[in-house]
């Protein structure tokens, strides 16, 4: 987990910056839209606090291709692959994705509640969803993330922390524990905070 000082709001200074700032309807233009039909609107005067980071892969420790798409636009072939006839059902999403080339998606506008976190708690407070903002990386729980995908995820981070009041950056397995384990041993928090350049 990672708490970002309220004092210390990083100024926009990357390459290309417009496309690195959230528009007023929630989409970065940096990202590549796919648009998820699994979102709703968040509770009223609720914002995100909290980044919260996934692993997914599809199938399980496998990657590329466009399945991770399908599943969040409701399109997956259960046929496909065994595995998919247990999840083809789901209605769920996140905000964004960074594939293992440093591809970045967005699903959900961030002015939306996207569907990622589930049963989940943060400081007592339950339904995640409501206040976060949910970044799957491509990877799982038994393999290295490529070093590329952190630049990415620094460079969104920065945005995201720039547009909202973001407090704290938390895996999945912090807000469910004994339900969720990603991203996993193998992301490195201390490679991703010394790029946010907080220390």
């Amino acid at each position: 987990m990672i708490m970002l000082p309220s004092e210390k709001r990083p100024q926009s200074g990357a390459l290309n910056a417009s496309r690195w700032q959230v528009g007023a309807d929630g989409w970065l233009p940096a990202a590549h839209s796919c648009i998820s039909p699994n979102y709703d609107e968040r509770p009223l005067n609720v914002y995100p606090k909290i980044l919260v980071v996934h692993a997914i892969s599809l199938p399980p420790d496998h990657f590329g291709g466009r399945d991770i798409d399908a599943l969040f636009t409701n399109t997956l072939n259960p046929a496909a692959h065994p595995y998919y006839e247990s999840i083809a059902h789901l209605k769920v999403s996140a905000h964004f994705l960074i594939r293992r080339d440093g591809e970045l998606m967005q699903y959900v506008s961030t002015a939306h509640r996207a569907w990622h976190a589930g049963v989940s708690c943060w400081n007592g407070i339950e339904k995640c969803n409501d206040f976060s903002i949910g970044v799957e990386l491509e990877g799982c729980d038994t393999i290295a993330f490529e070093k590329l995908q952190y630049p990415i995820l620094v460079q969104l981070t920065r945005a995201l922390w720039r547009h909202y009041p973001l407090e704290e950056i938390v895996g999945h397995e912090h807000i469910a524990p004994g339900r969720k384990t990603d991203p996993g041993p193998y992301f490195d928090w201390d490679y991703y905070r010394k790029l946010l350049a907080l220390d």
